[in-house]
C-alpha cells in the first residue's frame, strides 16, 4: 500500500500565512474608518478672533453678524463677520496647553489668515496701570523651566538646555524647540515675533481709540488707560499674584504684561506660518498693587478696553 507524504513544514507555513491575512483583510474591511476630528476643512478665509474664555469674547461675540455656529471636538467656532472682517470666534480655554490645542484645531479646520487674541492680563511693567492695554511685539514662556538642584549653595544646571535669562532661584527660564514646515531643522528659540506689518498696522489703528475708565458697576480708575504697542509679553501656566516675581519678570524679559496663553498661541501661529497678534488688556498687576488682587473688580473694563482695540485692529483692516 502506497502512502503519500503529508504537506511540507514550508507549505503549511506560507497555508497558515495566507489564511491569517485573509482574516487580518476581512476584519479591516469590517472594521469602521476611524473618525476624523476635522475632516470637513472650511475652505473661507478668515481672521481667527480668540479669547481665554467667555467674559472676554462676550462683548465682541454680540455684536457678530451674519453669525453661524460650527462644532468641533466639542469646541464652539462661530463664524460671522465683525468690524467689515470675515472671523471665527472661539475660546481657546484657559491656560498654555488649552490654548495651544484649540488653536491648532481652528487652524486644521478653517482657512486663516491671521490670529487675533483678545483678552485681560497682568501689569508686570510697573509704569503701567489697570486698564492699560498692551500689543506686544514678542512672546516668550517663561515657564518652560529647569528646576535645579541645590548644590553647595548654589544650582546645579544641565548641559543640553539653553539658559537665555537669569534664574528666580531654582527656576531657570530655558528656550523651546519648535518644528517648522520648510525649516531644515528644529529651532532654539525663546521669543516668538509678531510680524512688524501687524505692529505698524496697530499703531496706526489704535492712534484714536479711546479706552474706558470706569466700569459699569461704576468702579472708575484715577487715570484713563492708555495703549502702549510694542515690548516683550510673556506668558506661563501659572496665575501669578506675586510682587517678587513680578518684579523678576520684568527685570529679567523687560516684560510688560504676563498672561497664560499668549505665548502658547505665538508658538502654534509660528510653527504654522500663520501671522499672530495679541491685545491684553490689564485687570490686575501680578501682585503688583496696593491691597487685595483687583481683578475681579476689573475684569469687565480690561475685558472691554480689549475687546474696543480688536475692533479697531479689525476695522482698520477692512478699510
Amino acid at each position: 500500500m502506497m502512502t503519500h507524504p503529508g504537506p511540507s513544514p514550508r507549505s503549511v507555513f506560507l497555508r497558515k500565512l495566507a489564511v491569517a491575512l485573509a482574516a487580518a483583510l476581512l476584519l479591516a474591511l469590517a472594521a469602521p474608518a476611524p473618525a476624523e476630528a476635522h475632516d470637513q476643512r472650511d475652505a473661507i478665509p478668515r481672521i481667527a478672533v480668540v479669547s481665554a474664555f467667555a467674559p472676554e469674547m462676550a462683548i465682541l461675540k454680540q455684536e457678530l453678524e451674519d453669525s453661524s455656529v460650527q462644532r468641533v471636538n466639542g469646541v464652539e467656532f462661530a463664524v460671522g463677520t465683525l468690524e467689515g472682517q470675515g472671523v471665527v470666534l472661539f475660546l481657546s480655554g484657559i491656560s498654555v496647553v488649552n490654548a495651544a490645542m484649540t488653536v491648532q484645531l481652528a487652524l486644521d479646520h478653517f482657512a486663516i489668515e491671521r490670529i487675533v487674541f483678545s483678552g485681560i492680563a497682568g501689569g508686570v511693567d510697573p509704569a503701567l496701570n489697570i486698564g492699560d492695554v498692551v500689543i506686544a511685539d514678542r512672546w516668550g514662556q517663561y515657564l518652560e523651566m529647569l528646576f535645579a538642584r541645590e548644590v553647595d549653595g548654589g544650582w546645579a544646571t544641565m548641559p543640553f538646555f539653553e539658559y537665555p535669562y537669569a534664574n528666580f532661584g531654582m527656576m531657570f527660564p530655558r528656550s523651546v524647540t519648535v518644528l517648522r514646515a520648510g525649516a531644515d531643522a528644529p529651532e532654539t528659540r525663546f521669543w516668538f515675533p509678531v510680524e512688524e506689518a501687524l505692529m505698524a498696522g496697530a499703531r496706526r489703528a489704535t492712534a484714536d481709540v479711546t479706552l474706558a475708565r470706569c466700569s459699569a458697576d461704576g468702579r472708575c480708575l484715577e487715570q484713563t488707560p492708555r495703549i502702549v504697542v510694542g515690548g516683550p509679553g510673556v506668558s506661563g501656566g501659572a496665575f501669578v499674584d506675586n510682587a517678587a516675581f513680578r518684579t523678576w519678570a520684568f527685570e529679567t524679559f523687560g516684560a510688560r504684561v504676563l498672561d497664560m496663553e499668549s505665548a502658547a498661541v505665538a508658538h502654534v501661529a509660528f510653527a504654522n506660518d500663520v501671522p499672530f497678534i495679541a491685545v491684553r488688556s490689564l485687570a490686575d498687576l501680578a501682585g503688583g498693587g496696593e491691597g487685595a488682587n483687583q481683578m475681579e473688580a476689573f475684569l469687565g473694563l480690561a475685558a472691554g478696553n480689549a475687546a474696543a482695540v480688536v475692533k479697531a485692529l479689525l476695522g482698520a483692516s477692512a478699510e
